[in-house]
């Protein structure tokens, strides 16, 4: 038996409308159908605005008792009970009453699911609003002749409630597009200056470098920019990029160009290294090896791979040269260790032959003979020379001091100084006396006073002589 009063189908969401034929045989209830997947959402810089209100997604309307809601009477017409009354939906002559019942019932809980489906995508703003509010309006449409049987005002609230707040929902989400829009632009616009100001000015070649690369990355990432918008702030970024690359190439072509010309100016210094490394005059060259270097300093670097290489060479010709010098000077510090240990046993031997005040002449005869040894002998090591100088110094003083004596011993001029003060105290003396006689007493005091000064003079003056 199939129903033969169903009102005709209605379509709407894709879905089967609810007063589609019914079969004879009842069909499986295949359950509520699997969502849409929701898209993933761009990048959403900034502050989020406020979205529209949207009303929550009431409970479903399940079937519930099919006897609440309809009734299928002897002759199998099938009745839906609303708040109005009844009216015919359909017939039912494929069973029990009870299993038209269950049928009619699971043809509302795909309705309800359906209405379910469109709630669940306006609540989580997936989708585009206007097109849940069109199937809303069909379904809204088509329910009063719907065959099915449950609670049907509780549909067509929902269904009124899509319809009323699915423009909301859209201006809300077209607000939040355009406010991501224009957090978008703003970070490329960002971006694009920050790539402008590298392009321009940096000579961090690395640094920057990486940055122009982060700065890609992150560029895209951020999505939602119009076309027109986002071509024209990726030309501003292309074009710093390339301004940037042209720089970095230039410089990095005349750093090849610098180091071209170290290479050539270190290996005229590497020639002129390996010409100095065989001389023997280790004062001069060594000082030409020293300004060598400064040069090879000066010189900058050469290219990587062959700056390494350069040096070695550089420096081969500098060992040469030193190895050479530290021989020679190794083999010279063992002659003048000898000198100074011949030296310092000539001097404690001469110390202890010299004697001035014992014999003057002998000891002058011992101390040219020291000095004649003490010149064969030759150099010693700096740090020794000045103690060994300075003693024999000390000797030559020690006889000199005794010249010095013997000379004012026999200094005519110092005799002939103390016996001119004697003979003035003594006429001093003899005017005294012949004062006395002529009665001046006075002045024969005054006399003999200048004399005593005199004769003191004179004794002083012989003292002197006789202590040297």
């Amino acid at each position: 038996m199939t129903d033969q009063t169903d009102p005709p189908a209605a379509s709407g969401s894709g879905a089967a409308a609810p007063g589609a034929p019914d079969a004879g045989t009842p069909t499986p209830n295949p359950g509520p159908p699997k969502p849409h997947p929701m898209p993933k959402p761009g990048p959403r810089p900034g502050p989020r605005p406020r979205a529209a209100e949207v009303h929550p997604v009431p409970t479903p309307v399940p079937g519930g008792d099919p006897h609440e809601f309809g009734r299928i009477d002897a002759e199998g017409a099938v009745w839906l009970k609303t708040a109005g009354g009844e009216r015919q939906i359909g017939s039912w002559q494929a069973g029990s009453v009870e299993e038209g019942l269950a049928h009619f019932s699971r043809k509302f809980d795909d309705l309800a699911t359906e209405v379910e489906i469109l709630e669940e995508r306006l609540a989580a703003r997936s989708g585009d609003p206007r097109k849940a509010q069109t199937a809303a309006r069909h379904l809204l449409d088509a329910l009063p002749t719907a065959a099915v049987i449950g609670d049907v005002a509780a549909l067509e609230q929902r269904l009124t409630v899509i319809v009323g707040s699915a423009d909301e929902v859209a201006d809300s989400i077209k607000a939040e597009r355009e406010h991501m829009r224009a957090a978008a632009i703003a970070r490329k616009e960002t971006l694009a200056v920050e790539a402008e100001q590298i392009g321009a000015e940096s000579t961090q070649w690395k640094v920057a470098g990486d940055r122009l690369r982060a700065i890609l990355d992150e560029w895209k990432t951020i999505k939602g920019v119009d076309r027109k918008t986002d071509d024209a702030l990726w030309k501003r970024y292309a074009k710093a990029r390339d301004a940037f690359n042209r720089r970095r190439g230039a410089h990095f072509a005349e750093l090849d160009r610098e180091r071209a010309g170290a290479k050539a100016r270190k290996e005229e210094l590497i020639a002129r290294a390996e010409e100095l490394s065989t001389s023997t005059d280790w004062g001069p060259t060594s000082a030409q090896f020293r300004e060598l270097l400064t040069e090879w300093k000066a010189a900058g670097r050469a290219p990587r791979d062959a700056d390494d290489a350069l040096w070695q060479r550089f420096k081969a010709a500098q060992d040469v040269f030193f190895s050479a010098r530290n021989a020679a000077t190794s083999e010279r510090d063992s002659e003048f260790a000898a000198n100074a240990a011949a030296k310092v046993a000539l001097l404690e031997q001469a110390e202890k032959k010299v004697d001035p005040a014992a014999d003057l002449d002998a000891a002058r005869r011992e101390f040219r003979a020291f000095r004649d040894q003490w010149d064969e002998i030759g150099k010693v090591p700096r740090d020794q020379m000045s103690s060994l100088e300075g003693r024999a110094r000390a000797l030559e003083k020690r006889i000199r001091d005794a010249e010095e004596t013997q000379w004012q011993r026999t200094d005519p001029e110092a005799q002939a100084r103390a016996a001119q003060f004697a003979d003035r105290a003594a006429q001093l003396e003899d005017q005294a006396r012949k004062a006395d006689d002529r009665g001046k007493a006075k002045d024969a005091a005054k006399l003999r006073e200048q004399a005593a000064q005199w004769r003191e003079w004179a004794d002083a003056a012989a003292s002197a002589i006789a202590d040297r």
